[in-house]
């Protein structure tokens, strides 16, 4: 037959006993986590601002732009570059 497992006061006192035997180690972890949390949010902030437009090149280096993307798309291909508004607004020829 399955046994009963433990009560959800046993599991209390057990977490409780944890919990005061090591509480430096819990206070370590949030302070690691915080301080985490502050530099990823200082990277995000001392992000340049992306350029208005990113002109992507074709296979050959030297062709014209083949597309234009905003300047925070997601989707740009590895020969993009950011380029003169006149360049993204003129159509090439």
């Amino acid at each position: 037959m399955n046994e009963p497992g433990p009560t959800l006061l046993a599991m209390l006192r057990l977490l409780e006993r944890v919990q005061l035997r090591d509480p430096a180690r819990t206070r370590r972890w949030i302070a690691d986590e915080e301080r985490l949390i502050t530099e990823q949010q200082r990277g995000i902030e001392a992000r340049p601002a992306p350029p208005d437009w990113l002109l992507e090149q074709g296979l050959n280096g030297h062709s014209p732009p083949v597309y234009v993307h905003a300047g925070d798309c997601w989707n740009t291909g590895k020969n993009s570059a950011a380029g003169p508004r006149q360049q993204a607004e003129s159509p090439s020829s």
